[in-house]
């Protein structure tokens, strides 16, 4: 076969992780990362243009406008917007271009803030998501709307993949903006340079979360073009366990800041636990296995070679 593959958001997070494994696997001349600096996905012409131009048999589509707890708080219409827009025109365009498949991603943040862990795919309807970081989170629950509705009256076949609490190299570290394990890890390597005794972390440190390497969501990800036809979706994690007070303490030793780590409880927690429920993933025969240590320690690696250059798309 010599389908067309282009990936939105390739120049993102997710997608420079992605990018190399499918170029390996399918070959790089069929496939084509697309930037926000290529098409506006927000303009219906412009997305128009974008299949005219590529010509996609299969569409992986990344692009979303995300950030941290902090920025969600602050620009929560920012992000119900934006998301909805680049949801509901993509998933439009490519039902009336007839292509072979739409893969869309979403955040395990849009299941309900009542939902009990380990939380399966079942959940996603059984509440409202947690209230700081509902506008981003509504609008990419849509995908999950505009999935079964586009297979009903168009035929799409498109999938909806939700990664967990991704971490890794090429993430957005900056302040404001960033999740826990970017934030982290900038903080405790800019603390440990400038050698301070003290720092200072959001909430209690006693909520549990499930962190998943992004080269292991992104292997994952080839996984599903080829072998998966539903719009049952499906989560990608490790669903192993970790406290945030351990994440913190185990950071600190990766970066070998030998300081006190105090907790600011005035700040939020978020849900108390979140673990993912893997069985239908790993029913697949896919597993997320990247330990922990070692994935924070390439993480950790890649952001102090490129933190005084600020090169190789840092976002600093």
């Amino acid at each position: 076969m010599s389908e067309r593959i282009v990936v939105t958001g390739a120049t993102g997070f997710l997608g420079r992780h992605l990018m190399p494994r499918l170029t390996d696997h399918y070959g790089a001349d069929r496939v084509t990362g697309l930037s926000s600096s290529d098409f506006d996905l927000m303009d219906r012409a412009q997305v128009s243009r974008m299949f005219d131009e590529h010509a996609p048999d299969v569409l992986i589509h990344l692009a979303a406008y995300s950030a941290g707890i902090g920025a969600n708080r602050a620009m929560p219409a920012d992000f119900y917007f934006r998301n909805t827009i680049l949801t509901a025109l993509t998933f439009q365009e490519a039902a009336t271009r007839g292509i072979r498949k739409l893969v869309y991603t979403m955040g395990g943040c849009s299941y309900p803030a009542t939902a009990h862990s380990p939380i399966d795919e079942s959940q996603m309807w059984e509440g409202y998501p947690q209230p700081e970081s509902a506008g981003y989170s509504a609008a990419k629950k849509m995908g999950l709307v505009a999935s079964t509705s586009y297979r009903t009256q168009y035929g799409l076949n498109s999938l909806v993949l939700i990664p967990g609490n991704m971490y890794g190299e090429y993430d957005n570290f900056r302040d404001g903006e960033s999740h826990v394990v970017p934030a982290m890890v900038r903080r405790y390597l800019e603390h440990q340079r400038q050698g301070t005794e003290e720092i200072t972390m959001w909430g209690t440190g006693e909520p549990v979360r499930d962190f998943v390497y992004a080269g292991d969501v992104a292997a994952a990800l080839v996984h599903f073009i080829d072998r998966y036809d539903s719009s049952e979706p499906v989560n990608i994690s490790s669903g192993t366990t970790t406290s945030i007070r351990e994440l913190a303490e185990t950071i600190a030793e990766l970066t070998g800041f030998r300081g006190q780590i105090l907790w600011d409880t005035e700040k939020p927690d978020g849900q108390k636990v979140k673990i993912f429920d893997v069985k239908r993933l790993q029913g697949m025969g896919i597993h997320c296995s990247t330990p922990l240590r070692e994935g924070l320690t390439r993480t950790i690696d890649w952001l102090a070679q490129h933190y005084d250059t600020r090169s190789d798309g840092l976002r600093l």
